[in-house]
Formats: C-alpha cells, structure tokens, sequence
C-alpha cells in the first residue's frame, strides 16, 4: 500500500537542517521496511493560519510504499520531532508518476525555461490582444463619449450664439426709417 505523508516544518529551521531532518525519517521508514517512492520539498511557505506562533513552514512530502508498521514508524519519530509543527498521512490507492501540483510549479531550471518561453509568448500574445481590445474598447468610449458631447453642446453654442449677437438690421432703409 501506499501512503502519503506531508509534514510541516518550523521555519527557524534551515533548508539543510530541513533535509538532515527528512533523511532521519526516510533511514527509520527503510529500517521498518518501508521504501520512498517520492520525495518532495515545497519550500517555505505561508500557513493558512498561524501554527505554535509560526505564520510560515517548509513543507515536505514523503509518499511511502510499505506496511502500516512503517508508516506507525514513521508517525512516531514525526510526533517526537519538535520541529515538525504538523503532519497529516493519507492511503493512496494508486501511485500517480506526475509531480504533486505544487512541484509542478517549480519545475527544474531547463524545463522551466523552454515552458516559460513557450508560455510566455502565448502569454503576451493574450495580453496584447487583451490590451488592444481593451484600448479599441476605450477609443470606442471615447468616440461616443465626445459625440455624446458635441449633441449635447451643439444646441447650447447655437443658442449662445443667437443670444449673442446683437439684433441688425435688416437694410439700410429701416434704420433711416426708424
């Protein structure tokens, strides 16, 4: 059977010390009988809430293909450790090949540079029809916005104008008549 544990922890402890500690435990779950099919190291990260008066934690998963002796094995020297803040341990009923989600995110450097370029580059063909969309959708507005402008200021600037303008007269014969 297979098991997967995932431990947190305390973040006073360093990255090494964090792996000294993991190696402990996979040398007690191989003394057992167990064996580590997986091994991951999240990196530090924030808890969801605080934990023992820690707001981060270096996460770690050990996915453990063994008997339950192994696993109790495991648990124990888990509950011993003080610098582990928490632990959860579930059975898995089969084994997946692909990476956990968050190993997924940080992949190895080569990898990770050939997605990202290919990535990126859909990305910002994304972003620039996103931006020129966003820029026609705003010269639109714009556009009705100042024809909206010019309707509503075309008959106030005609009135002004009448207002305006003083009263002519017509011909020169009225003003001699007058």
């Amino acid at each position: 059977m297979y098991y997967e544990t995932i431990f947190i922890v305390n973040p006073d402890v360093s990255q090494e010390n964090t792996e000294q500690l993991t190696d402990e435990l996979v040398a007690r779950v191989e003394k057992t009988g167990g064996r580590i099919v997986k091994r991951e190291y999240w990196g530090s990260r924030p808890l969801a809430y605080s934990i023992q008066k820690r707001k981060r934690g270096h996460y770690i998963l050990l996915v453990t293909d063994g008997e339950p002796q192994a696993i109790q094995a495991l648990e124990s020297a888990i509950r011993l450790e003080e610098r582990i803040l928490r632990f959860l341990t579930t059975r898995l009923t089969e084994l997946s090949d692909a990476p956990s989600p968050l190993a997924r995110r940080k992949t190895p450097a080569s990898e990770s540079t050939e997605e990202a370029a290919t990535e990126s580059t859909d990305e910002s063909k994304d972003a620039e029809s996103t931006k020129e969309a966003t820029t026609e959708s705003k010269d639109e507005s714009k556009d009705a916005a100042e024809v909206t402008e010019e309707k509503t200021a075309a008959p106030e600037t005609s009135e002004a104008k009448v207002e305006a303008t003083p009263e002519t007269p017509a011909s020169s014969e009225e003003t001699t008549a007058a």
